[in-house]
């Protein structure tokens, strides 16, 4: 009974994290609104009602994701505060890890979820953006500013800058989760990530020795 015990409380303990993984791939394959809490508990091997255990409803199960899921992973806070690094090195670095995140993960669908259904579960904006959006685009610029502080880019809003880096990015996870299943040339997001940076940083480099 007693050699049981720990496997039985390391179970218990790892469902939280189960279900949230199991929220995360349901939500990406089927949206939210299709999405069932039978599909989740299913997905995650457990019953409905242990799955109410730890959360009550799927908006819950969205939070979850998002802060457990989606946002360790981006990592973006951490590592644009790195201010000992060059601006055009710290960059590369940022797309890359972005690129490899929506490569290897449903991140990509999430986004989609939350475009496509905002209007009827407005919920689901206010967590992605307070969670997600405005955190990266946040701390994106701040570095901008940094940058700009230390001579490395040239002067301008760095708010704007920073939509403009993000922009096209969202417009390939969007090619990539709408228009490639429909027939659609397929795209190559961490490619075109690179090749995006590569662009921006010619963008924002100071000219002539002058931040204009």
């Amino acid at each position: 009974m007693q050699a049981g015990s720990p496997k039985w409380r390391r179970r218990a303990e790892a469902r939280p994290g189960e279900i949230v993984q199991a929220a995360f791939d349901v939500f990406a394959e089927k949206g939210f609104a299709a999405a069932k809490l039978d599909d989740i508990a299913a997905r995650a091997g457990i019953s409905k009602g242990a799955l109410y255990l730890y959360f009550e409803t799927k908006e819950d199960l969205f939070r979850a994701v998002v802060r457990e899921a989606v946002v360790p992973n981006l990592d973006m806070e951490q590592v644009l505060a790195q201010t000992t690094v060059p601006f055009p090195d710290l960059m590369r670095i940022v797309l890359a890890r972005m690129g490899q995140m929506i490569g290897k993960t449903r991140l990509g669908a999430v986004a989609k979820l939350v475009i496509g259904e905002s209007r009827n579960f407005p919920e689901l904006a206010r967590v992605w953006h307070d969670e997600v959006v405005s955190r990266a685009l946040g701390a994106l610029s701040t570095a901008l500013a940094k940058a700009q502080v230390r001579g490395e880019i040239r002067l301008g809003d760095p708010r704007l800058q920073a939509f403009s880096i993000m922009g096209p990015i969202l417009m390939g996870v969007i090619w990539q989760e709408t228009f490639t299943p429909v027939g659609a040339p397929a795209l190559d997001l961490e490619l075109l990530i690179s090749a995006h940076g590569d662009t921006v940083l010619a963008g924002l480099a100071p000219r002539a020795g002058v931040l204009k």
